[in-house]
């Protein structure tokens, strides 16, 4: 038998990265969590034989069988009742609903029960669930598959809430997801799912939650946002040379990282929340909020947000003047560099 030599130094070898989609990394990150983790159920429906509606699960029934990647009933709240039961009984159930709409059906397991086992319990049993779902509009669905229904999870005291911006982000947020002892609501913005491609870890590790990331920096302006709006928020900037604009993608919602926005407010002293949600009540208002009571004095200019409108997200028709865009997006940056 060859000995192993425990002091070895690690490797300083570059990681391995490939550069593909958000679907692909979703998959790449269901994958490796659960070979690592046996643990770790799928369940929902058509994410068996056909990979679920935007093929996010494609090939992984086939490798780790149907007792562990198992096509449910047409029934949303069966589906998280059950990974409640599991996650309680010593599993991390992935719950896959097709689309963020239908999360309604199951908002009676998540907020009663999934949310509030901890604090039930006094802090001696958690739910170690995830509940994936597609959110967010920009594919021209139909009516209940394009709404940003974040704020309502935000709003319920023991859930994480999670929404990446990209297949690097969505790829090290889910296996923070499957690693997490509460139980995380993962949104995946839809219109992404294929429209970018990023370098990511083949056999990477978590990003952290609570954590934003400074997705570019700036000097005279802070713009927030989080999911499909960071690309809309790129393609803006991309006609805007003279201002110098500061991204923070917030990636979690909820813990939300105050101190990261808080920052960027004080060295900008100007700030643009950016959400598909609709205005009021949106999570934009809880930012203003924060940025009030801790940053008031270093605003150089009053706030201002582009968000969904106060209405049903529209159909097709109507949803590219529902959407905030690269104009009213570029609109409000020069709104506040002028005030």
């Amino acid at each position: 038998m060859t000995a192993i030599n425990q002091s070895a130094a690690p490797s300083t070898e570059p990681m391995k990265t490939e550069r593909i989609t958000m679907v692909q990394a979703i998959n790449r990150a269901l994958d490796e969590e659960m070979a690592r983790d046996p643990s770790i159920i799928l369940l929902g429906e058509d994410i068996g034989v056909d990979g679920g509606v935007f093929r996010v699960t494609q090939g992984l029934q086939a490798k780790y069988g149907n007792d562990r990647v198992v096509d449910t009933p047409l029934t949303e709240a069966g589906i998280v009742g059950v990974g409640i039961g599991l996650a309680i009984g010593g599993m991390r159930p992935v719950c896959e609903i097709q689309f963020s709409g239908f999360m309604n059906y199951c908002f009676e397991q998540i907020q009663p029960h999934a949310s509030r086992f901890r604090q039930r319990t006094c802090g001696s049993q958690t739910v170690p669930m995830v509940v994936r779902a597609p959110s967010g509009g920009g594919i021209r669905a139909l009516e209940h598959h394009s709404e940003s229904e974040e704020v309502m999870y935000v709003h319920t005291p023991g859930l994480v809430v999670l929404m990446p911006s990209g297949p690097r982000t969505a790829y090290g947020l889910l296996k923070a997801a499957l690693r997490s002892p509460d139980p995380v609501i993962f949104f995946e913005p839809k219109s992404i799912y294929r429209a970018i491609k990023e370098d990511v870890p083949i056999g990477g590790g978590a990003l952290p939650i609570g954590k934003a990331e400074v997705a570019q920096q700036g000097t005279d302006v802070t713009v927030v946002t989080w999911g499909a709006m960071l690309k809309r928020t790129r393609e803006a900037l991309a006609d805007l040379k003279d201002v110098s604009v500061e991204i923070v993608d917030l990636l979690t919602l909820n813990p939300l990282d105050h101190d990261a926005i808080i920052a960027s407010v004080k060295k900008t002293g100007r700030l643009v929340v950016i959400h598909e949600a609709p205005r009021t009540a949106g999570l934009a208002g809880e930012i203003y909020a924060r940025v009030c009571e801790d940053a008031f004095y270093h605003l150089r200019a009053p706030m201002t947000r582009v968000c969904g409108w106060d209405v049903p997200f529209p159909l097709l028709a109507r949803e590219a003047a529902y959407l905030p865009d690269k104009q009213r997006i570029a609109a409000a940056i020069l709104k506040v560099m002028q005030d």
